[in-house]
C-alpha cells in the first residue's frame, strides 16, 4: 500500500469529526431522530471541550481510552468492518474478521484522537434536512464544520438502526467517501500482499491524502 502523510490540520478535522460520535454515547438510549440526536451532542462536544484543550493535549493516552470506551455505543464497527474488507469479508476466517475490526478501531483512535485538540473551528452546523429518508432504519444527516479561517467542510453522517439504535456506518467530508476510500485501500493492500489477509491486517495503515480532502470529491462516489 502506498504510504502517505496525514498533516496536522488533516488529522485534526477527523478527530475532531469523531469526536462528535463518541460524544453521542452519552444520550444514544433517548431513541431521538438521528439529527436531533447529532445537534444535542455537538452541544455537548462544545461543553466537554471548554478549557480542557491543554489537559488532553498533554494527557494523550487519557483522551485516547475515552474515545475507545465511547465508540462501543456510536459507532457499528462489525458493520464498518465488513464493508471495508469488501468481497474479501466471506473468505476471512471468524478469527480474522474480528480481528480486522480490531485493527481497524485502534487505528483509527490512534490517528485520529491526537488531534482532537489541536483542530481549530469556528462553528459546527448541524443542517435542517426536509427529505424524507428512504428506509425507515438508514439515516443521514448533514452538518457543517467552519474552520477559524472561513473553510467550510460538509460532513454526511450516514446511520443504520440495529437493536432499536441508530449508529454511525460511514462519513463523507467533503465529498470524500471515507468508507469506500479504507475499502478501497484494503483492497489494493490486498493485491501488494498476493492477497495474504493476516498480513493485510497485521501492517493496516488507513489513511485519506491531505490533497484529496482539500480538493473534494464527489458524494455520490
Amino acid at each position: 500500500m502506498t504510504s502517505r502523510q496525514f498533516t496536522p490540520r488533516r488529522s485534526s478535522l477527523c478527530a475532531l469529526l469523531l469526536s462528535v460520535l463518541w460524544c453521542v454515547a452519552f444520550t444514544a438510549q433517548a431513541q431521538q431522530a438521528p439529527q436531533q440526536l447529532i445537534e444535542d451532542n455537538v452541544a455537548a462536544l462544545m461543553q466537554k471541550l471548554d478549557g480542557r484543550k491543554d489537559y488532553y493535549a498533554e494527557h494523550e493516552s487519557e483522551l485516547e481510552s475515552l474515545v475507545d470506551d465511547s465508540l462501543d455505543d456510536v459507532a457499528d464497527f462489525r458493520y464498518i468492518g465488513a464493508s471495508v474488507m469488501g468481497r474479501y469479508f466471506s473468505n476471512a476466517s471468524p478469527e480474522q474478521r474480528s480481528r480486522f475490526v480490531d485493527t481497524f478501531r485502534k487505528t483509527l483512535i490512534e490517528t485520529y484522537a491526537k488531534g482532537l485538540v489541536t483542530f481549530d473551528y469556528r462553528d459546527i452546523r448541524v443542517l435542517d434536512n426536509d427529505s424524507e429518508q428512504r428506509y425507515e432504519d438508514q439515516a443521514s444527516v448533514d452538518m457543517e464544520v467552519v474552520s477559524s479561517n472561513g473553510d467550510v467542510y460538509p460532513v454526511v453522517y450516514t446511520l443504520h438502526k440495529r437493536d432499536g439504535e441508530w449508529r454511525v456506518i460511514n462519513v463523507i467530508v467533503n465529498g470524500i467517501n471515507l468508507g469506500l476510500t479504507f475499502r478501497n485501500q484494503f483492497d489494493q493492500a490486498m493485491r501488494d500482499n498476493n492477497r495474504d489477509i493476516d498480513a493485510v491486517i497485521d501492517g493496516w495503515a488507513p489513511d485519506v491524502a491531505t490533497d484529496e480532502l482539500e480538493a473534494g470529491g464527489d458524494d455520490d462516489q
